[in-house]
């Protein structure tokens, strides 16, 4: 095979598509292009052992298959625009690259609140990881903006710090849009009862800085003293490379079931999008498009938008159809939640499946009387069963990577 396949983004799912792209038997030049100095690294732990202990990128760069050890890795180098039609690959240092075949793996960046310049703490990248570790130490008042995911394992990797952690949310209970107010409940019960403090049903209005550290206000005049504020609210897709194509880019990339962006109706056969940043038709929600931003999404996309473009490129047959069921896990101190399929949209009928909340629980999401999601808290050793549970529910072909 000849001709270059560009990849940009050299995360985890740019990493996994190098590799299946050189499996599925792609010979040709295969270039990564990544706007961070580092090689692919795992993100999960930026908010948990990697923030408790300080550790850099060595100790939590991914091990790369040696069926890439011809790729062109292009870091530190951050692509601004695609031109679709001329198949080139615009770099904001003025250089720019061909492609036969490119692969869209730029994921998502912190969103920010407009607070004006008061100094806010993200954790997106290790150096964000790094640098908030260093502040914590040093610590020991911390308001954490944002209780969802990030914003609870912030929460509790502080408080294993020592530090107070005061958790400023506008839902009524931590993790209510991920998971609904019944585990919410019970996982904000949890970590009050571990030190952490909930501001809930309330905003910030506004953060001042002085010597002695942040005032933190909120929408009712409450004012919050912090050495160090961490905002995690949520996501921002990295799509505007793509901007002027005619494609729906409303919420990350929309694609069709092989992964490959759709424009003016139309696929973009010589493209395809992986990770975080694509919207993709999900199975157990009868080909409805969703972007999930998960660990496992990165490599199930990958997998099969690998074969997807060289079908493209080879005159192939892609193979099996795109059905994978989505998982997660989060680790906050003591606490450990596992998650199948799509939780969210199954919010409006959640029902307790075995166990009981206090404890270790399934809890079962439905959406139109049918199983979409299953949520353990402690419930690890069951895993297998629920996730299968699921599966068999939804009745759909479930493929591997």
């Amino acid at each position: 095979m000849t001709g270059t396949i560009v990849v940009v983004g050299a995360g985890l799912a740019g990493l996994r598509t190098a590799e299946k792209l050189r499996t599925a038997g792609w010979t040709g030049a295969v270039r990564v292009i990544g706007a961070e100095d580092h090689l692919p690294y795992n993100r999960p732990p930026l908010t948990k052992e990697a923030l408790r202990d300080g550790l850099g990128h060595e100790h939590v760069e991914l091990r790369r298959r040696g069926s890439v050890g011809d790729v062109e890795w292009l870091l530190g180098r951050e692509a601004v625009r695609v031109d679709l039609a001329g198949r080139t690959v615009h770099l904001r240092d003025g250089s720019e690259m061909t492609y036969d075949g490119l692969v869209v793996a730029t994921g998502v960046e912190a969103r920010r609140l407009d607070l004006g310049p008061a100094r806010r703490h993200v954790v997106r990248t290790v150096d964000d990881a790094v640098g908030l570790h260093a502040a914590l130490t040093a610590a020991s008042r911390v308001v954490v903006v944002g209780a969802g995911f990030i914003g609870c394992e912030v929460a509790c990797t502080a408080r294993l710090l020592g530090c107070e952690v005061t958790v400023v949310d506008p839902m009524s209970s931590p993790l209510e849009l991920q998971l609904g107010p019944l585990a919410g409940t019970e996982v904000g019960r949890r970590h009050r009862a571990a030190g952490i403090r909930f501001r809930l049903g309330r905003v910030v209005a506004g953060i001042e800085e002085s010597a002695g550290g942040s005032a933190v206000t909120l929408d009712d005049g409450t004012i919050l003293g912090a050495d160090v504020v961490v905002e995690a609210v949520g996501s921002v897709p990295r799509v505007g490379l793509l901007e002027g194509h005619g494609l729906d880019l409303s919420d990350g990339i929309l694609c069709d079931a092989d992964l490959h962006p759709v424009a003016d109706g139309m696929p973009v056969p010589e493209v395809v999008a992986v990770g975080d940043v694509a919207r993709v038709p999900q199975w157990l929600l009868g080909g409805e498009a969703r972007r999930i931003e998960h660990w496992s999404t990165a490599v199930d996309t990958a997998g099969h938008a690998a074969r997807s473009l060289l079908a493209t490129l080879t005159g192939t047959e892609v193979g099996a159809a795109y059905a994978p069921v989505p998982s997660f896990w989060s680790d906050q101190a003591d606490l450990k939640i596992q998650s199948f399929g799509v939780p969210s949209a199954g919010l409006a009928d959640v029902r307790v499946l075995d166990g009981d909340l206090a404890g270790s629980v399934a809890l079962g999401y439905h959406r139109d009387g049918r199983l979409v999601g299953v949520v353990l808290l402690d419930l690890t050793a069951e895993q297998m069963r629920f996730r299968s549970l699921l599966v068999d529910s939804a009745q759909v072909p479930v493929t591997s990577a």
